[in-house]
């Protein structure tokens, strides 16, 4: 009796440890269990044939009607992967648009239980399974998957050395409070805040963080009537307001790079952006681009672009922004979100400015939020 008990434990054993090859080498392979999941996120993956012994792991999230499948078909990560050895966690939506959840408490909180913790469950997964380097983990995407990308850099900065975000606004810009919601204002470039104010939103999406975060680039094109370019600009702000630069005045600004319809503005070796006169929406995805990025290779002037199909299924609102990406250094606040509150009084949603000189909207917070002090002109709903 004790011998079947100590056989079928070896045998245990000896089937965890072969987990990992229930993967096929060099094929987009799903992978059901991978840990808690209470979004119902779908996890694919790719593990080259030509696999390095300790691994980085890129995590490379699709758009708004987009698969994990198409994302891997169009974009150049898999064929990287075979060259340089690393691992590609390909993501996918659960909902019907397939657009990801940027927009709910849960997907914007740290552990909250949303889409990005089950993304964030996919990594730690991958790194136990395939010996993976945790200090070299990387998160690129476009469009919803941008914005995506820019909310797993806030809600895990712990996890993430680098992100490329193709085309998204800054984190926390869609929050309706709904899973999975539209949020026009955002969208059509109208939400502009300060780099304070953005900073804060990212900041608070994990309280009590101290540690690295993740560096940035972020890409986006002159002529984006989806998700409008004015979001570059409040992108930029974010970061720069994360890592302590001064948005508008970047330390560089290199004309033609890398291609002739990009201007590149470096703020510092933590954030870097780059703006295409003439592109619409998406940005093609620059693979080598993002490989330099993340330290994976060394700089190149060439790239390996492939275009994505982007664009969401929902109806946009129109916008006619034309500020100059980069050169604003607008500080006025996009109107709170409000709701009505059952006594009739005004109630701001979390995040939303509920405070500050001047201000005239709602100063009471839902529930369990309170109205925060930030400066003088502006609290938030925390």
């Amino acid at each position: 009796m004790r011998f079947s008990t100590i056989t079928s434990s070896l045998l245990a054993l000896a089937s965890f440890s072969a987990a990992a090859e229930i993967v096929k080498r060099a094929a987009l392979t799903q992978v059901t269990s991978f840990g808690a999941n209470t979004s119902g996120a779908k996890m694919y993956i790719y593990v080259p044939a030509n696999l390095a012994t300790k691994p980085a792991v890129i995590v490379a999230i699709h758009y708004c009607s987009g698969t994990a499948s198409a994302y891997y078909s169009n974009t150049p990560y898999a064929t990287l992967a075979e060259k340089h050895g690393f691992i590609v966690i390909y993501p996918e939506s659960p909902y019907s648009g397939t657009c990801w959840d940027v927009s709910s408490p849960a997907s914007l909180t740290h552990n909250g239980g949303g889409n990005s913790n089950s993304i964030a469950n996919m990594v730690t997964y991958t790194l136990a399974q395939y010996n993976g380097d945790a200090s070299r983990v990387f998160v690129t995407g476009t469009s919803s998957g941008a914005m995506m990308t820019n909310v797993l850099s806030a809600t895990y900065p712990e996890m993430f050395a680098a992100a490329s975000a193709y085309s998204g606004v800054p984190a926390g810009c869609f929050y309706t409070g709904t899973v999975n919601g539209w949020n026009s204002t955002c969208s059509g470039g109208n939400s502009i805040h300060t780099q304070t104010e953005w900073a804060n939103t990212a900041l608070n999406m994990y309280p009590g963080y101290t540690g690295a975060r993740p560096k940035m680039m972020i890409l986006h094109g002159s002529a984006d009537t989806t998700l409008y370019p004015q979001n570059f600009n409040e992108t930029l702000k974010q970061w720069s307001g994360v890592f302590g630069y001064t948005y508008g005045s970047p330390q560089q600004t290199l004309a033609q790079t890398p291609s002739a319809a990009y201007t590149k503005y470096v703020y510092g070796p933590n954030l870097v952006g780059y703006y295409g006169t003439g592109v619409g929406h998406s940005v093609p995805v620059m693979g080598d681009l993002d490989l330099a990025w993340f330290g994976i290779t060394g700089s190149s002037s060439t790239t390996t672009t492939t275009t994505t199909a982007a664009g969401p299924s929902t109806t946009l609102a129109t916008s006619t922004k034309t500020s100059s990406p980069a050169t604003t250094t607008s500080t006025s606040s996009a109107a709170a979100t409000t709701t009505t509150a059952s006594s009739g009084g005004c109630t701001a949603v979390r995040w939303a400015q509920c405070g500050g000189t001047g201000f005239t909207g709602c100063t009471a917070c839902a529930s369990p939020y309170k109205c925060t002090f930030s400066n003088a002109y502006y609290s938030q709903c925390l």
